[in-house]
């Protein structure tokens, strides 16, 4: 072998390891002692369980041996965002909160891999509670862009694409309610799938909001997200909002590279107009967009409906059900939760009354509906995703809440939507394209990514890390004074509703909360529009006669 095996694709060290060309604990070996090596710098892993990899490679190795191989992941080393709960295995969301947390048995997906003959390298670093972050405030140190070790990974799902990038694992899971499968792959130069939401379980997973958390595989290549997914994707009665749908063969589906009927939607609007992007990336989305065209691609001008409507209505919804989950320990021990928890978000569901958020599932119920045409005249549906990533330093709390994002119209509408690596920055950041799909066909979105990401030819470019090199100083700028927004009246309405909430707030955390006050009541105007009375929420509920219980 000429490239080391941490430079290996998880599809290709599948072939190796099924034709018996590669031991599975020689490969878990190599990768123990590369994280070992390089971890110090990139913070990647929260907990490590060597002992746990190396008994699992034993057991594959020996099962291969004996002629009983599972399929792609057997014998393949694998990592988790430290939300996914693990048998014996602490369970933190890189929080205080959960620190001492050892989960009983594993989440649904975690299990599927386990059966399907993984090997456990350890628990990756989030933002806490896959919300609030890059932060210094907790028990680990956020997680660090391999590419350029001063910079974000973007989250909340960081120590994932920190540890793919690194070439700590070849395959890893993450999650994503807002985007934070999507982000941290642009900006580490992965391939990452946010699912349709019901397609993979969020059984035994940490939850940040129940309506938009998605559960969903990062890697290398698109290819190597299809077989992590293969493996993940399938009903599971103990989620109440998982899909009873039939699971295709997500590696035949990629095909052979051409993109030969493929109808592409481009709402550029979305960037052009409304969304800050990089001139960059704008580049190399176009760039994107003329590779899919000499592919065979049909490519279109579409509209949709305004970026700040969609992030509005995700952040309506998702803070109200992250306040609901986190309120008790937010009354009882408000600052033993990061700042930039607090700041994101984390206090700030407590400004949105239960009008606010009904209203927000109810526009998010329409946005669904006008959905529809956009997938019977198109197959995928491009826009930028993100980078190059901004450093560590340059980070603000205040910056979540003063933009619209590209990822939040894929996230209210549920829909899977891939991000691949479309090139690099002049400083040699990654850059990252979004393939958007319809639901449950992501087959398609696989194949677009796919054909595009081997015709496009990024994938031979890695980051370059130097065992005992030093990470870069970071210098944390103290926040801005609270500017001119924070008005007498936000002040005493944001003091109210803290109140009715229970939260008896510190000076330090009542100023997190004003920070956002601005920002979360405006969102909260700007849904209050007028709808017909027979427009219902987006929720649904099913009956579970198994269970008793209304999911």
């Amino acid at each position: 072998m000429t490239e080391p095996l941490h430079h290996l694709t998880l599809a290709e060290l599948a072939r190796r390891i099924e034709a018996r060309e590669l031991s599975p604990v020689a490969l878990a070996r190599a990768l123990l002692d590369r994280i070992e090596a390089l971890d110090g710098q990139v913070d990647a892993f929260i907990t490590r369980t060597p002992e746990l990899a190396l008994a699992q490679a034993r057991q594959a190795e020996a099962e291969i041996a004996a002629g009983r191989y599972r399929g792609p992941m057997h014998g393949m080393p694998f990592a988790l965002k430290d939300i996914f709960e693990t048998a014996g295995v602490r369970t933190t969301g890189h929080s205080r909160i959960c620190i001492d947390h050892v989960p009983a048995r594993d989440g649904f997906a975690v299990a599927r891999l386990q059966a399907a003959g993984g090997v456990l390298l350890g628990k990756l670093a989030t933002h806490e509670f896959a919300h609030g972050g890059p932060s210094f405030d907790l028990p680990w140190p956020p997680a660090r862009n391999p590419w350029d070790l001063a910079h974000i990974t973007g989250g909340s799902s960081s120590g994932p694409g920190a540890a793919v990038a690194a070439g700590f694992a070849p395959g890893v899971l993450g999650s994503d309610t807002g985007g934070s499968i999507r982000t941290p792959s642009a900006l580490c130069g992965l391939a990452g799938l946010k699912p349709t939401y019901g397609l993979v379980s969020r059984a035994g997973v940490l939850p940040n909001a129940w309506s938009l958390d998605h559960c969903g595989p990062m890697a290398w290549t698109v290819e190597d997200c299809a077989i992590l997914l293969q493996v993940i994707a399938g009903h599971d009665p103990a989620d109440p909002a998982s899909a009873a749908v039939a699971v295709p063969d997500y590696h035949a589906a990629l095909g052979a590279g051409d993109l030969r009927g493929i109808r592409v939607g481009v709402p550029r609007h979305l960037w052009e107009a409304e969304v800050d992007t990089p001139a960059e990336l704008v580049r190399a989305t176009e760039a994107a967009l003329d590779v899919m065209r000499a592919l065979g691609a049909t490519v279109e001008d579409v509209r949709m409906h305004p970026a700040q409507l969609y992030h509005d209505v995700k952040t309506v919804i998702s803070l109200s059900e992250l306040f609901s989950i986190y309120r008790d320990a937010l009354v009882e021990r408000p600052n033993d939760f990061g700042q930039d928890f607090l700041g994101r978000g984390g206090l700030a569901g407590a400004l949105f009354l239960a009008s606010d958020y009904m209203l927000a599932q109810r526009v998010r119920r329409g946005l669904l509906e006008a959905a529809l045409p956009l997938y019977r005249r198109f197959d995928v549906l491009v826009t930028p995703g993100a980078g190059p990533a901004p450093r560590l330093d340059a980070h603000r709390t205040v910056s979540f809440w003063e933009k619209p994002s590209l990822f939040s119209p894929f996230s209210v509408l549920g829909n899977p939507a891939l991000v691949v690596c479309c090139g690099f920055s002049s400083g040699g950041l990654p850059l990252g394209l979004q393939v958007g799909g319809r639901p449950f066909d992501e087959a398609t979105v696989l194949r677009v990514g796919h054909a595009y990401e081997r015709a496009a030819g990024w994938r031979g470019r890695r980051p370059a890390l130097v065992p005992g090199a030093a990470q870069p100083p970071v210098a944390l700028k103290p926040p801005a004074p609270l500017d001119d927004r924070v008005t007498a009246e936000v002040r005493t309405t944001a003091s109210a509703l803290a109140r009715q909430a229970g939260l008896a707030l510190d000076e330090r955390a009542f100023d997190q909360l004003l920070r956002a006050a601005p920002h979360a009541l405006a969102m909260a105007r700007r849904i209050r529009e007028p709808l017909a009375r027979a427009a219902e929420p987006a929720n649904t509920f099913r009956f579970a006669p198994d269970r008793s219980t209304l999911g």
